[in-house]
């Protein structure tokens, strides 16, 4: 045998042995003999580095040091999930998703939901390739070295049945067993010990030196393949196949034929959750057949085939010190309680949402109360009962504020709505920050380099006032400011000019309209075309536009009766800004145009994306649901038979996607 062959062997040998250990826990030779074998590789590999492989089960041991972690995007987006916390929240979110598929009952997978930081692992020729943090969703750090060290992440399948390429996504978690462990010896060293297992495995991907990553009990649960729809017709299945290709896919799932068994399974793990060796906060509950998976699809944030129940907050009693007030940029007012910091779910609290007035005259709140705090699905704790039989006597009730904490100026409620809001718009300097802060945010216009920080000092010296100033600053400006060097200026600049060409649609989004987002933003853009055209639309004009309804048309209309709104607006267009569709963001034809149409199935020759992408380029609207309004509905293989009746009902065309295309011919 040659050393090439003796290499590969040993290899191919200690990689069915890491799956046997730490996969199937089922080992068949002893650690002794494992060390040994690895031992022998490595010496091997020592001798002869003609033959280095990046994926080899040496590679597990770390060594490898990453002084700067590369920022990749990822080839398809990492949604979070809605999240769930009763009974009436699933059933809810069941009927709208059966709804949009025209079915009346739908099957599940049940998975729990780990309590740990999210990781996707890219695969090509059956090999580890690149594994990257969730980040925000469209693009995290590259991590592969410190992933490798991860003994149940597979570094090279040896399954027959897997794609050339494909991508699975899932969670770094640290039992708890381990993390005990590694406090102990924290303790030991004179240390602090670690606060949760969750923060010690999401801070463990982004240690420099993997030799400390491999010296951490990490693992990796697998739990869902993204790769080619057509591999697996059901969550299950593609469950099952990463199990068999070696992934680590613990075992608890279980296939739901309704929502009551759905409701049965979260009971059972409610209440066994503690028996586990890791750390759950819920369970992930996914529609099970992958087709309707893909005609559901996504809302601007999450999937709608997916939702994450949440168990019942854990809780702690502290006490209420103060309250304060936080301004957002469109001048809303946030109540957040300043408590005696408390440990709770391994994190120490210090402050908790309040919400609104009413949350705090429902609760009857007292300054110096014993409340009861919870973390909940929420990222600020909130205060969720107080210990009236501990109060003190003579204490002072909290009374909301009447002025904006930070302008002083007289707070403003709308009698339709919850919160109070500053008027002061333009001389509030929250809002002000807030709103530059968002106008240069990645979704928006994606002007690099600039904090809160920075931009507030921008605003102290008088260098702007508005994000419409943003276009005159030169680096002679910024250099004097605090912190910020020559070339930091110089890309501060560069990023700025590079902005006027963000699409309209981004720049629409990026101006701050309340109520307008992301999507409201491009069907706004796509329907009038310029933001002349926006500025002069009626009311009508507006709820005349897919999913505009009157509180969205009212506070268009309100943006642009402010002069200072306008007078933005102008210095933009000055800039350069782009304020119009161009020929690349403007439909191909108005073949299509006021016709509404819902797509369902699965296709042959186009992704219902691509099916829907190719409707609005030739001025169609997309729709989710059949109604008297729909103008045709595209139909591919397993569309719902609810949704085909209704349409045979309403005298709705179907068409195939082959007839839509014929519909485009000129």
């Amino acid at each position: 045998m040659t050393v090439a062959e003796k290499i590969t062997a040993l290899r191919k040998e200690l990689h069915e042995h890491n799956r046997r250990y730490y996969v199937e826990d089922a080992p068949v030779i002893s650690d002794q003999v494992f060390d040994e074998k690895l031992a022998a590789l490595i010496a091997l590999e020592k001798e002869h580095p003609a033959f280095f492989d990046p994926n080899s089960p040496s590679q597990r041991v770390g060594g490898a040091v990453t002084k700067n972690f590369t920022t990749v995007m990822h080839q398809h987006r990492m949604y979070s999930l809605d999240n769930s916390y009763n009974k009436q929240d699933l059933l809810d979110w069941e009927a709208r998703i059966c709804k949009i598929l025209g079915v009346t009952a739908l099957d599940y997978t049940c998975e729990l939901k780990y309590d740990g930081a999210s990781i996707s692992l890219t695969y090509v020729n059956g090999k580890l390739s690149q594994a990257v943090t969730r980040g925000d969703g469209f693009q995290g750090d590259e991590v592969t070295n410190n992933i490798k060290t991860i003994n149940t992440v597979p570094l090279q399948i040896s399954s027959n049945d897997v794609p050339e390429t494909f991508t699975i996504r899932g969670e770094i978690i640290l039992p708890l067993a381990g993390f005990k462990a590694m406090n102990v010896a924290r303790i030991r060293a004179g240390e602090e010990p670690y606060m949760n297992p969750r923060n010690t495995a999401s801070g463990s991907l982004k240690l420099q030196d993997s030799n400390l990553v491999a010296a951490r009990p990490l693992d990796c649960f697998l739990y869902q393949i993204v790769a080619d729809r057509s591999l697996f017709k059901t969550q299950l299945e593609s469950l099952k196949a990463a199990s068999r290709w070696g992934f680590f896919v613990p075992k608890h799932y279980a296939h739901a034929a309704n929502m009551d068994a759905v409701l049965a399974y979260l009971k059972e793990w409610e209440e066994k959750r503690s028996t586990l060796p890791y750390e759950i906060d819920g369970v992930v509950i996914k529609v099970n057949d992958l087709a309707f998976q893909e005609e559901l699809g996504y809302t601007a944030k999450s999937p709608r085939w997916a939702m994450a129940y949440k168990f019942k907050a854990e809780a702690a009693e502290t006490l209420l010190e103060d309250v304060v007030y936080q301004v957002g940029r469109t001048g809303a007012i946030t109540p957040v309680a300043q408590l005696t910091p408390v440990l709770l779910g391994g994190t120490v609290v210090k402050r908790a949402s309040l919400h609104n007035a009413d949350f705090i005259t429902d609760l009857d709140l007292h300054y110096h109360d014993t409340v009861f705090v919870e973390k909940g699905g929420e990222i600020i704790p909130k205060i969720t009962a107080i210990s009236t039989n501990k109060r003190q006597p003579n204490s002072v009730p909290v009374r909301y504020a009447v002025n904006c904490p930070e302008c002083d100026t007289p707070l403003e409620r709308n009698p339709d709505e919850a919160q109070h809001y500053c008027p002061n718009t333009n001389g509030c300097m929250p809002q002000l920050v807030g709103r530059v802060a968002h106008f240069i945010s990645r979704k928006a216009m994606d002007i690099d380099g600039l904090g809160a920080e920075t931009i507030q000092l921008m605003m102290q010296h008088n260098l702007i006032k508005s994000y419409a100033d943003l276009y005159a600053i030169s680096e002679v400006d910024l250099v004097p400011l605090e912190r910020l060097a020559e070339k930091s200026a110089h890309n501060i600049v560069k990023a700025i000019a590079a902005s006027t060409e963000v699409p309209f649609s981004r720049v629409l989004f990026a101006l701050g309209i309340r109520y307008v987002g992301q999507t409201v933003a491009k069907k706004l853009a796509q329907h009038f075309g310029s933001i002349a055209a926006l500025s002069m639309a009626t009311t009508d004009e507006l709820e005349a536009v897919d999913e505009i309804g009157s509180r969205i048309a009212e506070s268009v209309i309100a943006f642009f009766a402010i002069s200072e709104n306008r007078q933005i607006i102008e210095q933009l267009r000055t800039a350069g800004v782009q304020l119009e569709q161009q020929n690349n963001e403007s439909p191909a034809s108005d073949t299509l145009a006021d016709l509404r149409f819902v797509v369902s199935g699965v296709f042959t020759d186009f992704s219902r994306d691509e099916l829907k992408a190719l409707i609005e380029q030739h001025g169609g609207k997309i729709v989710s649901s059949i109604s008297s309004k729909t103008s045709y509905v595209v139909s591919g293989d397993n569309m719902g038979p609810s949704k085909k009746t209704k349409a045979s009902a309403l005298g709705i065309p179907i068409i195939s996607e082959k007839e839509l295309v014929l519909m485009l011919k000129p």
